[in-house]
């Protein structure tokens, strides 16, 4: 069955192509790490990043895979203090810290209103707090989360593409207009906005992928953005196989990622970070992938473009 013109009929579509999600302990976080990210002044700063488990996000977009490891029901009070607690007492000490939960941070059903103050208590210390969040809820919740907080809060939010067609097919119910708002309420409130793009999504011809993934950074530091992360679309959550066998679905290549990335840099207005997590399927190349991805490191850590890799097997195309 085909995807649905009618946007009424996709959640269930959607839906019917899932595969069982992964069982979860709502008292642990699905992982947590320590990375490193250049920060807006330069300094190259230890981030804590927990991945939190909670409830499945209300939204149902196309290209999502984050339900599979997610609760069914709303989270219970008390567990996402204790997952915060859990990660950090097992992690070295970091400068900032990222919550990211499959979701929405201001979706009450995922993180509890009651539980706010608690999270507060487990973040003293931190400089920068990055959560992430649809941008329909950037609300009165976040400015209140926003004013207990005594560090910097910063909103991550996916516009994904300004492409209107493909946007509009995925499902995320959302315009580029009503995600300009909300980066709006954002910079009014004194809240740094960091921004995720999709490269070549589905519905969009793989010649046209580096000019859409162009276009939309364009668009985020219009917005406002601080930092912006490209995404290569990956398949595994069952409506993209489909979509892939179909025809209306193709993985980029690393190529177009890297010529994302570097077109992003080449902006210089605000840091650009090539997605790495998972980067093995669309680094086909055996000769040259382990350099190229070394390459993409560097540069989100350096924030220059450095010189392409040759390869004698794939010539850098791949």
């Amino acid at each position: 069955m085909h995807y649905p013109e009618l946007a009424a009929e996709r959640d269930a579509w959607i839906l019917a192509q899932r595969p069982p999600r992964n069982q979860l302990d709502p008292l642990l976080p699905l992982a947590f790490l320590l990375e490193e990210e250049r920060s807006a002044s330069g300094e190259i700063v230890p981030v804590a990043t927990i991945f939190l488990t909670n409830r499945e996000c209300p939204w149902r977009c196309l290209m999502c895979d984050l339900w599979r490891n997610t609760l069914p029901d709303e989270t219970p009070r008390g567990s996402i203090p204790a997952q915060i607690e859990y990660a950090l007492s097992r992690l070295s000490a970091a400068r900032q810290i990222k919550l990211y939960n499959s979701g929405s941070f201001f979706d009450r059903k995922a993180i509890p209103l009651e539980d706010h103050a608690a999270i507060v208590g487990l973040l003293s210390g931190f400089e920068r707090v990055i959560v992430e969040c649809h941008p329909a809820l950037v609300g009165e919740d976040c400015l209140r989360f926003r004013d207990q907080l005594g560090s910097r809060l910063e909103v991550a939010m996916g516009l994904e593409t300004i492409h209107p067609q493909v946007l509009e097919k995925l499902n995320k119910r959302m315009t580029a207009a009503q995600f300009a708002a909300a980066a709006d309420r954002l910079r009014a409130n004194d809240i740094d906005l960091r921004v995720f793009i999709l490269v070549q999504p589905p519905f969009m011809p793989a010649s046209e992928a580096l000019t859409w993934a162009a276009r939309s950074l364009d668009y985020a530091f219009d917005c406002g953005a601080t930092a912006a992360t490209v995404i290569p679309t990956r398949a595994g959550n069952g409506a993209m196989e489909v979509l892939a066998a179909q025809g209306d679905f193709l993985p980029p290549t690393l190529a177009t990622l890297e010529a994302a990335a570097a077109y992003g840099v080449g902006l210089a207005r605000g840091r650009v970070f090539a997605d790495l997590w998972d980067i093995g399927p669309i680094a086909t190349c055996a000769s040259c992938r382990d350099d190229r991805i070394a390459r993409l490191s560097r540069m989100n850590l350096e924030q220059c473009i450095l010189p392409a890799i040759a390869c004698d097997s794939c010539g850098g195309k791949s």
